[in-house]
């Protein structure tokens, strides 16, 4: 059965089995004739079962009796709400019917169980998605723009030039103005770089090269001189370390495909007229 499930054409089928019930037994038991209520037994047990899970024990026939009468309550007032629109009126119920609707495959998901070739054939092509984050090491002279103004540039190409000297000083940070982050940066992530300097600046550091000072590059504190001490590359990840995340991430996927071919299928049912509308056109 778990392989069967595994296979892309037993998913349309079961979507297609599933509009038949859908359209076939859409009132859970209920007669689909609109003067007619009927509780079949399966709902009765039903009834029965979640109230004996909530109090422990099974109900008495007073009990299933008032369950019964709840039910035919629910179902009576449900119907008299649809036949007066209610439904249509009420943008929340409206709302909540279609995310049921939207739910309705997640079943047939969950049932599905990958193969090892299926899941090393994702981590394959998702490699980006599943891969040993690349890492940096670096160190940093900060300029104030602000209080330096437009000597900002001028003032942060000088230093550079000195620092690729010869007779660059010791200690590099005294050249630079006080950074409240510091200066030093040991085996950080490009994700982490981003959090602290944001993502332009991240982008242009992991793509300098191991050599010397650089820059200067911009971030929203200023102008920074950039020294990287060691880098490394984003590698992959073997399937054995994260085959859960991997297998989550495929039934995601199918869940989403699933419920994008169920929702077709269900709108080719209809012919869709929007009023005040020209074809193409985004008003």
């Amino acid at each position: 059965m778990k392989k069967w499930l595994r296979e892309p054409l037993v998913h349309f089928l079961l979507i297609g089995g599933l509009l038949f019930l859908l359209y076939g037994l859409k009132n859970d038991g209920m007669s689909d004739v609109p003067d007619r209520i009927v509780i079949t037994r399966a709902s009765i047990d039903h009834l029965s079962d979640l109230w004996e899970r909530k109090r422990q024990r099974p109900p008495t026939d007073e009990e299933m009796q008032v369950l019964i009468e709840a039910q035919i309550r629910e179902e009576v007032l449900y119907r008299e709400a649809l036949a007066m629109g209610l439904d249509r009126k009420d943008s929340v119920m409206r709302r909540r019917l279609a995310q049921k609707m939207a739910f309705i495959t997640s079943d047939l998901v969950a049932q599905a169980e990958p193969g090892e070739e299926q899941l090393a054939a994702y981590l394959v092509a998702h490699a980006d998605r599943f891969s040993q984050p690349g890492h940096i090491s670096f160190e940093q002279i900060y300029l104030n723009a602000d209080r330096r103004g437009g000597q900002a540039q001028d003032d942060a190409r000088r230093m550079l030039a000195l620092l690729n000297t010869p007779d660059s000083p010791d200690d590099a940070a005294v050249m630079g103005d006080r950074f409240m982050l510091g200066q030093s940066f040991e085996n950080v992530t490009l994700q982490q770089v981003a959090q602290l300097f944001g993502k332009g600046f991240a982008e242009e550091l992991f793509v300098l090269p191991v050599d010397g000072w650089q820059g200067p590059i911009s971030s929203g504190y200023g102008l920074h001189l950039v020294r990287i001490h060691g880098k490394s590359s984003p590698a992959p990840l073997q399937l054995e370390a994260i085959r859960d995340r991997v297998r989550d991430a495929w039934r995601e996927e199918q869940r989403q495909a699933i419920n994008e071919s169920f929702y077709q299928g269900l709108r080719q049912r209809y012919e869709i007229v929007v009023e005040g509308r020209t074809p193409g056109t985004s008003r």
